[in-house]
């Protein structure tokens, strides 16, 4: 018994190096893409890129392994890479937070102080509401992972601690619609200057189409073997 559980720990410590290289590149890669940025906009876009890749392997992951059965071997990986998406999340809130609002906890929320009004106000509806997804998209996911082990499964009970799990395409899709905005929308203000334009906008709604596309068609396969399978067990006419 102890000998299973040392190699278990031995390979659990395995994927998680194996992630912590993935993420690695990922960041590398896309501050490569956006190089020309600022070094805030820069490092800020490049942990959500590879935060949200991260999300979007762990969410196709199991339709692509119903689909193509070659893919399970890579099942074993969805909690590692759920759990450092969250992490990288967490770098990129500290990002946002120190060099965008810099510590204005309000300022995340679209506000900013007026001198002559003596008081807060909303100046940028957008950029607060996304941001109001986003948070609640990291708390979400920040549940996700701390009972993404062993032990949660033990504590939880596997029912309950399935449902919680489950969540995660609520964690993916919360982090989609943020990511769209900041994508599509907050950078095309008229009257302040905007970054570069984001070469990766169309592959990531690529990456959320074919998710989705996923998702369907393993459906689908499952609908169309639920079917088989009762027309199998039904008893015929003449029993």
């Amino acid at each position: 018994m102890q000998v299973l559980d040392l190699f278990s720990i031995r390979r659990a410590i395995w994927r998680h190096f194996l992630t912590i290289i993935l993420s690695g590149v990922l960041i590398y890669l896309f501050s490569e893409v956006h190089g020309r940025w600022d070094p805030m906009h820069r490092w800020n876009r490049a942990t959500a890129d590879a935060s949200f890749i991260l999300l979007t392997l762990t969410m196709a992951l199991g339709p692509a392994s119903r689909l193509w059965p070659i893919f399970t071997r890579f099942v074993i990986f969805r909690r590692e890479w759920g759990i450092y998406a969250i992490f990288l999340a967490m770098i990129h809130i500290v990002i946002i937070l120190a060099g965008w609002v810099t510590w204005d906890i309000l300022g995340i929320f679209g506000l900013a102080f007026h001198p002559t009004l003596g008081r807060y106000v909303m100046v940028q509806h957008g950029f607060g509401l996304a941001n109001l997804i986003g948070i609640v998209a990291f708390f979400y996911g920040l549940a996700l992972m701390l009972t993404s082990s062993d032990r949660a499964v033990r504590f939880l009970g596997g029912p309950i601690w399935k449902f919680v799990q489950r969540g995660a395409y609520v964690l993916w899709a919360l982090m989609a619609v943020h990511a769209g905005y900041f994508l599509f929308m907050h950078f095309v203000d008229y009257h302040r200057a905007v970054p570069q334009p984001n070469p990766l906008s169309w592959p990531f709604v690529s990456l959320i189409v074919l998710v989705l596309t996923l998702r369907s068609a393993a459906f689908f396969q499952v609908l169309r073997q639920a079917r088989r399978d009762r027309k199998r067990t039904r008893p015929s006419a003449l029993s």
